[in-house]
């Protein structure tokens, strides 16, 4: 049976880019979808995001997947991946327009990155990642651990969290795990061989949780 892989379409995500870097590294069955019975089948989840927290989250809910997404994470366990601002969705709140609810899976709160002059928001770019903790998702990395960002804010949470920063000014979150529970704020689907080494990982942490 090949590895089912639902990446959550809502409108607002470079699935096909994902998609791509997915089939690139492994024979898996990926497919970008909205329907309730696909995302139900699925071994694992990414949840990609490219735009605004508030127009994020009201897609979701008009579309009827947080409900879902709840259900399949929260009480199934289903592994899942945020990239980006899907990363963001999975914490309490955001600042960006307002204060918007997220997710709220893991505490903390998606901050405005207030930086020097010198620092051009958004950060759009190459940075190297700092590791924090030992983690399946960046032991295929040696020296180069670099990946392209481009985001306006940032997740301030407990390092509990926390898997690895990026300096850019200050130290900002780059990637979080938590149980069943992952997220990059960079884009591995545009990072070139580190980017795929990195979902590779994900993909094999996957199906461990699954068969665990």
């Amino acid at each position: 049976m090949s590895f089912k892989i639902s990446l959550i379409d809502y409108g607002m995500g470079n699935n096909r880019s994902i998609k791509n870097a997915l089939l690139h590294i492994g024979n898996f069955d990926v497919e970008v979808t909205s329907e309730f019975e696909k995302i139900k089948a699925s071994d694992c989840l990414i949840l990609p995001g490219v735009g605004a927290f508030p127009d994020a989250m009201k897609n979701l809910a008009e579309r009827n997947l947080i409900e879902l997404l709840n259900e399949e994470v929260l009480e199934k366990k289903k592994p899942i991946l945020g990239i980006c601002l899907g990363m963001q969705l999975l914490f309490s709140s955001s600042e960006e327009g307002g204060i918007n609810s997220g997710l709220n899976w893991l505490p903390g709160k998606v901050e405005y990155m207030d930086l020097d002059e010198q620092y051009r928001i958004p950060h759009i770019g190459w940075n190297d990642l700092i590791v924090k903790k030992t983690t399946e998702t960046f032991n295929t990395l040696h020296e180069d651990k670099n990946f392209y960002f481009v985001h306006s804010y940032s997740v301030n949470c407990s390092d509990n969290f926390i898997t690895a920063t990026f300096d850019y000014g200050k130290e900002f979150t780059a990637a979080v795990e938590y149980k069943n529970i992952m997220g990059m704020q960079f884009h591995p689907e545009k990072s070139q061989a580190n980017g795929l080494k990195v979902l590779a990982q994900f993909i094999k942490w996957a199906k461990g949780l699954k068969n665990a």
